[in-house]
């Protein structure tokens, strides 16, 4: 599992997202649901992060990301150091468990935690 890895993957999605929505240039209201499928059905993210993160978990997180990280450069290697933060492998009985906060969506009852109001 590396963020590498992922960083890429997400930035070949970008690429062939905005060649899809050409005719928009790239403009799509729903982005974040077609980079979860085809993250998950057209990529390694699931092999990279050690399981196949539940769709609406991973769209949730991708519109969390953009609202907290942004889109600027180097977007994609942010995006990907969180996602592995959140959906990478289920921690090992043999390992202490990280606090509530730092578990992956999928082992908690909510998905990435909301910055705190300043």
């Amino acid at each position: 599992m590396t963020v590498e890895g992922i960083a890429a993957l997400l930035h070949e999605a970008a690429e062939t997202h905005h060649t899809v929505y050409r005719i928009t240039d790239g403009t799509d209201a729903d982005w974040a649901s077609w980079y979860a499928e085809w993250l998950l059905t057209l990529s390694e993210v699931p092999d990279l992060l050690g399981r196949r993160p539940v769709r609406s978990h991973l769209v949730h997180a991708l519109v969390d990301l953009e609202r907290t990280v942004g889109a600027d450069e180097g977007w994609e290697t942010g995006y990907a150091a969180h996602l592995v933060e959140w959906f990478g492998p289920p921690v090992s009985a043999a390992e202490p468990a990280p606090p509530a906060a730092q578990q992956p969506p999928g082992d908690r009852p909510s998905t990435p935690p909301l910055p705190a109001e300043g």
